[in-house]
């Protein structure tokens, strides 16, 4: 029996043995199978539930709910979707308004479920700080992200900026230069969140088989090493796991992000930093870095991972030193403070990645299939819209949902883009992230010269183009 609990600090403090559900040991016919008992599958359960509560609806789970992604991210529940700037620049105005209405209502969505069911995970609607806190690069850069969003059509209700004094009012940082403000966003404990969905779909009468790991999917029928499932739809919802189901690995790769927690800080220590509200923070570097102040008063803090070669899946997530160590320098350069507090908690975990970083949502009827993914790591919020997508499009309706330029209507998988064979990818990713950690370090010394510090710049910017 695997020590559940040890999965990430959110597992964690669940505070009890996390005891598998019965795996499959029989064959069944079906109305809906789904692959996955992460976000991505128990919101579509859930959807598909509430508008036609007849299905039939069976999750296999190959190990527990929350095992994934789902139990092991920063909180971060946003009311956005990576790359949605490009998706929305072909459409009208009113086109345009009406979808960032519909992103930007992804955590009140998701409060009102919690709401109705009753489902306790530390919901917290403190908005995100988005903020230029170690060099000053970081504030023309955020100031140039303000102009965008302007000319998307979005206003101070949405995102405004912060001078360092009214950033301080929400979060003190050795160096502030200023912050980008943004309300659409809540933090979470994700662990509850995932096991509390479960609890809830399985009241609705869905079926959740654990420690079930599919070995075989084929258009209509899945098999796992002790029984199969027939069913008109298969939803294969496993982001960053997708290597393990052909062809999913082709179009979704998984690469990984890396946390810390510390131990739970004294209350004079949080009236020096602030976030009283439960907001979510980053400083703008390429590192892609992120935290919250946990219900509990911890600092948990991540920052962008690796990826290995073949999108192999990373199982240990026993943090090396100098992975733990590098999240320390990250957060201790914002607050020094804590240079040498105690890290009780390292963890990480899988996420998916689609080619031209642009989550998908699409069906294809002809193979029965449904499928949400490509989150990017954000897809705590992201999975919502995806379920509430997934169960329209499965159920045939057209809706405000399924009128949106990420869902890709009723297509084949092979029309998904495809990543590079490898080496490829591989040599390509890491000189991407390898030119990241040059622009960091350059910028982030005060003594660097403006020649080296423009040309750091330019050559980060240039490579990550070539990601998109």
């Amino acid at each position: 029996m695997q020590q559940w609990h040890t999965l990430s600090l959110w597992m964690d403090q669940l505070g009890k043995t996390l005891t598998p559900r019965p795996a499959l040991c029989e064959d069944l016919q079906v109305d809906v199978a789904i692959i996955g008992a992460g976000y991505t599958g128990l919101w579509t359960a859930y959807y598909l539930k509430r508008q036609a509560p007849q299905l039939r609806i069976v999750i296999l789970e190959s190990e527990i709910a929350g095992f994934g992604a789902s139990g092991r991210n920063g909180g971060w529940l946003m009311g956005n979707l990576l790359g949605q700037e490009r998706m929305l620049a072909g459409l009208s105005n009113a086109s345009r308004h009406s979808a960032h209405a519909l992103l930007h209502g992804i955590p009140d969505e998701v409060a009102s479920v919690l709401e109705r069911e009753q489902i306790a995970c530390d919901y917290r609607k403190g908005g995100v700080l988005y903020c230029a806190a170690r060099y000053p690069e970081q504030r023309s850069s955020l100031q140039q992200q303000l102009a965008d969003l302007r000319a998307q059509g979005l206003d101070e209700t949405d995102y405004r900026w912060l001078t360092p004094f009214d950033l301080g009012k929400q979060l003190q940082l050795a160096k502030a230069y200023g912050a980008l403000y943004s309300p659409h966003c809540a933090t979470i404990q994700p662990a509850k969140l995932v096991r509390g969905l479960a609890r809830c779909v399985l009241a609705m009468g869905v079926e959740l088989y654990e420690q079930s790991r599919v070995l075989d999917w084929q258009n209509g029928l899945l098999r796992t090493a002790t029984g199969s499932v027939r069913a008109d739809w298969i939803v294969p919802a496993v982001e960053g796991y997708a290597a393990g189901l052909p062809p999913l690995g082709k179009h979704q790769l998984p690469v990984q992000s890396l946390l810390v927690a510390t131990e739970p800080l004294p209350k004079e220590v949080w009236a020096d930093i602030g976030l009283e509200r439960g907001q979510a923070f980053s400083e703008n570097s390429r590192q892609v870095t992120y935290g919250q102040r946990s219900a509990d008063n911890r600092l948990v803090f991540g920052a962008r991972g690796g990826y290995r070669f073949g999108g192999r899946l990373r199982s240990d997530f026993n943090l090396h030193e100098h992975e733990r160590e590098l999240r320390r320098y990250l957060f201790a350069e914002l607050f020094p403070q804590l240079r040498h507090v105690r890290i009780t908690h390292a963890w990480g975990g899988n996420l998916g990645m689609a080619r031209r970083f642009r989550p998908h949502m699409l069906v294809d009827r002809r193979s029965g299939i449904a499928l949400a993914g490509g989150y990017g790591g954000e897809g705590v919020g992201a999975s919502n819209l995806g379920g509430r997508t997934l169960a329209d499009l499965i159920l045939g309706q057209h809706s405000e949902l399924t009128r949106q330029p990420w869902v890709l209507g009723d297509q084949p998988l092979n029309r998904l883009p495809r990543w590079e064979p490898e080496p490829l990818r591989w040599l390509g990713y890491n000189a991407i992230i390898q030119s990241f950690a040059l622009e960091d370090r350059v910028l982030a010394n005060p003594n660097s010269a403006p020649w080296r510090r423009k040309m750091a710049r330019t050559v980060a910017a240039r490579l990550e183009k070539l990601m998109r």
